[in-house]
């Protein structure tokens, strides 16, 4: 008689149950992957944005008009520009935003086209006052 090798039912299902452990047990991290992808992305909205307000101020003040309300040229485009800063309805021509749409003109509201209307990722521009300068805000992306 040929003595069989091989495993075991009750082995094979032991192995199964160690697998399925260490699946719930690493699930929750791979889980988080897309909240962190949209967080980063959101974050990198913001950046561009900071960069835009920051070279439309620095062009605004080599002209000397960073003090009042005018137009500004950068690369080709004018942005209208308010105590040297870009306004909220002209921040969208001075970046270029590769996946993401301003939702409201006049608010300077930036959300992700893949997620349609039911994400509650926003990156909110503010524009500047005469004490405060621009802020740039992110909100329902993630962490």
């Amino acid at each position: 008689m040929k003595k069989q090798a091989g495993f075991t039912l009750i082995e094979l299902v032991i192995v199964i149950i160690i697998l399925g452990i260490l699946a719930v047990t690493a699930a929750p991290k791979f889980l988080n992957l897309q909240d962190d992808a949209r967080q980063a992305a959101a974050d990198g909205v913001k950046a561009s944005l900071q960069s835009a307000a920051n070279l439309v101020y620095s062009k605004a003040a080599i002209q000397g008009i960073e003090k009042s309300s005018a137009a500004v040229s950068v690369a080709g485009t004018t942005v209208k520009a308010k105590f040297g800063y870009p306004t909220a309805d002209t921040i969208a021509s001075a970046v270029t935003l590769d996946g993401w749409d301003e939702v409201s003109a006049s608010k300077g509201t930036f959300k992700p086209v893949a997620a349609g209307n039911n994400s509650n990722c926003q990156v909110k521009y503010n524009e500047a006052s005469e004490n405060d300068p621009f802020s740039v805000d992110v909100s329902g992306c993630g962490n």
